[in-house]
């Protein structure tokens, strides 16, 4: 006799679209942020976080629910180009005439936390350009909600995620920056990030929440841990040897490293 098909067969998602099977055989494990990459039945790779209550699952590239609105790669897109038609249309580009209604403003946060969803599954993965690609792309809607929403709500709705973000984009710079064997290019990825959110604390009004926050205490933490695998300046490593040379008697050689000291103007 022959076996049935399963319901969850692919074959068989339009008569039975319940996917109870597909959250059996990868459970939800709370406090973990549970992520994988699959080939979609196009070919392309797909991005899927387990949720709760299902699994959500992201294109790669462009919008992560595939979706090209006004025929845009994105909402922002879309927006950006109406700015930029606004602006070469006007006499006084800084003056273009240009406002995102309530409405609109809403669609670019929603759309906004898609991509946020995507750059924490991408977080997890390593991918750490598509990090960087995704969290400098949501700032722009930031900005671009701040200065032209229409009313004050709408300008102000998305900057408590501000100091998130540009913790999340140094973070990624400075991880791919590690993964490239480059702890001088990650520590300066930090401080660019660290400066970031000093200037966004301080134009915000909120110069003394600067050393609180959660996102400077990240990044502060992660260059504390840096710092050791930097390499040593050539004075820096002779200094180091002449103490160990000292701390052993080697007086001989303490001499000789105390010459190559001042030889460097030391």
């Amino acid at each position: 006799m022959s076996q049935s098909a399963s319901p969850y067969h692919p074959a068989n998602v339009a008569t039975n679209p319940d996917i109870s099977g597909l959250l059996k055989q990868w459970p939800f494990e709370p406090g973990r942020l549970n992520v994988r990459t699959i080939t979609g039945r196009d070919g392309e790779p797909r991005i899927q976080m387990r949720v709760d209550l299902g699994i959500l699952q992201m294109h790669t590239e462009g919008r992560p629910d595939g979706q090209r609105p006004f025929g845009f790669e994105s909402l922002l897109e879309y927006h950006e180009s109406r700015l930029d038609q606004a602006r070469s249309e006007a006499t006084d580009p800084e003056q273009a005439e240009f406002s995102l209604s309530g409405e609109q403003c809403r669609d670019l946060r929603d759309e906004a936390v898609q991509y946020y969803q995507r750059y924490m599954s991408l977080l997890v993965l390593e991918d750490f350009e598509g990090v960087v690609r995704d969290t400098s792309r949501n700032l722009r809607v930031l900005d671009l909600c701040h200065k032209h929403g229409t009313s004050e709500a709408d300008r102000q709705a998305m900057e408590p995620f501000r100091a998130f973000i540009t913790m999340m984009r140094a973070r990624a710079l400075a991880s791919q920056a590690i993964k490239d064997n480059e702890p001088k290019a990650a520590i300066h990825a930090i401080d660019d990030g660290l400066e970031a959110l000093r200037h966004h604390f301080t134009t915000s009004g909120q110069e003394s929440g600067f050393d609180q926050s959660a996102e400077v205490q990240t990044l502060r933490g992660m260059r504390e841990a840096l710092v050791p695998k930097l390499p040593l300046s050539p004075r820096a490593e002779l200094q180091r040897r002449l103490d160990e040379a000292i701390k052993s008697e080697n007086y001989e050689l303490a001499a000789i490293l105390r010459d190559e000291l001042r030889g460097l103007g030391g």
